[in-house]
């Protein structure tokens, strides 16, 4: 069965959806919405789509979408994500579902009752280098993991820029740091103490924020991220036993692992792959019933939780436990 995919806007990143479509016979973009309809058939000529819809609602009512791709801004993913599920529709929604618990627990619910997937689309983790990485984590490669550090950015400088609208949840923890915070806790499990603190800017916007995090296990963890910085992206896990980092953890465009040991450099490398694809395969199978997501509302939960936590620290300006 190829899952008939619809996409909830017109966003940019649905540019990378489809070309993860177009690498997989496991998702077929079928329509696409906007609430101009003029921009819906203009956007659908433009991209091959075969059926366009002038509202959300009707997007929703189309017998012939069995899923939903929900790309609007942060702000309005829970509410569209319940909306889906209530109309029967399975949904893969845009990262970060929420920075409230609360309304990420409301969503699953929605799903629980709906008899529907919902999946938050942190594509990155389905990427092989991050499968791989996690294997050698499990292998103990680098021995027990005592510090992770992480750091994405780039500069946001696009007038009406949803990523610098307080209104629409925009700014950096959510947008580029959330990636950060998946990463460290892939790598060391679900932290009991974070801290963090933020440089505002754009229109009431987290445009910097840096964090730190403390596990039960005793290892410990830091991260940067910004819109108004160069453009970086790393991973590094460091362990008793040695060090692996990763230059490119959040797209795998060079799916290669520096393996770090006794003064030596092991380079680990990864089978190539359209991280995006990989994404919409794994949420297709559990459309189809193969198998549940490979990560589902636990980890969806935990997210939420340490992005709360942060927010709430850097307001605070003292640690909190998520």
């Amino acid at each position: 069965m190829t899952l008939r995919l619809g996409l909830l806007s017109t966003a940019r990143i649905n540019g990378a959806v489809l070309a993860g479509a177009a690498a997989t016979d496991a998702v077929e973009v079928a329509a696409v919405a906007s609430r101009d309809h003029a921009r819906a058939e203009a956007y659908a000529a433009e991209h091959g789509i075969a059926r366009a819809h002038g509202s959300y609602e009707a997007l929703l009512a189309d017998p012939d979408v069995d899923a939903v791709y929900v790309s609007l801004p942060n702000s309005l993913h829970v509410e569209w994500s319940i909306r889906a599920l209530e109309a029967g529709k399975h949904v893969l929604c845009e990262k970060p579902l929420t920075r409230r618990p609360a309304d990420a627990e409301a969503a699953f619910g929605a799903a629980e009752r709906a008899g529907r997937i919902l999946a938050e689309a942190f594509m990155w983790r389905h990427h092989p280098q991050a499968l791989r990485l996690q294997e050698l984590l499990r292998d103990g490669a680098v021995g027990e993991v005592r510090m992770v550090r992480a750091a994405f950015s780039f500069t946001s400088v696009r007038e009406g820029d949803v990523r610098l609208q307080a209104s629409l949840d925009g700014g950096a923890l959510m947008d580029v740091g959330c990636y950060c915070v998946s990463g460290l806790r892939l790598a060391a499990g679900e932290p009991v103490l974070v801290s963090g603190r933020q440089v505002t800017g754009g229109e009431g916007v987290d445009v910097r924020f840096t964090g730190t995090a403390a596990f039960a296990g005793g290892a410990l963890a830091s991260f940067d991220c910004g819109l108004d910085l160069p453009r970086r992206a790393q991973l590094e896990v460091i362990g008793a036993d040695g060090v692996l980092f990763l230059a490119d953890p959040w797209f795998g465009r060079s799916p290669v692992i520096e393996l770090r040991r006794d003064g030596e450099t092991e380079l680990v490398e990864a089978q190539a792959a359209d991280a995006y694809a990989c994404e919409l395969e794994d949420f297709a199978a559990a459309v189809r019933g193969d198998r549940p997501p490979r990560y589902g509302r636990e980890d969806a939960l935990a997210q939420a939780r340490v992005i709360a936590a942060l927010y709430e620290s850097a307001e605070r300006g003292a640690d909190v436990a998520p």
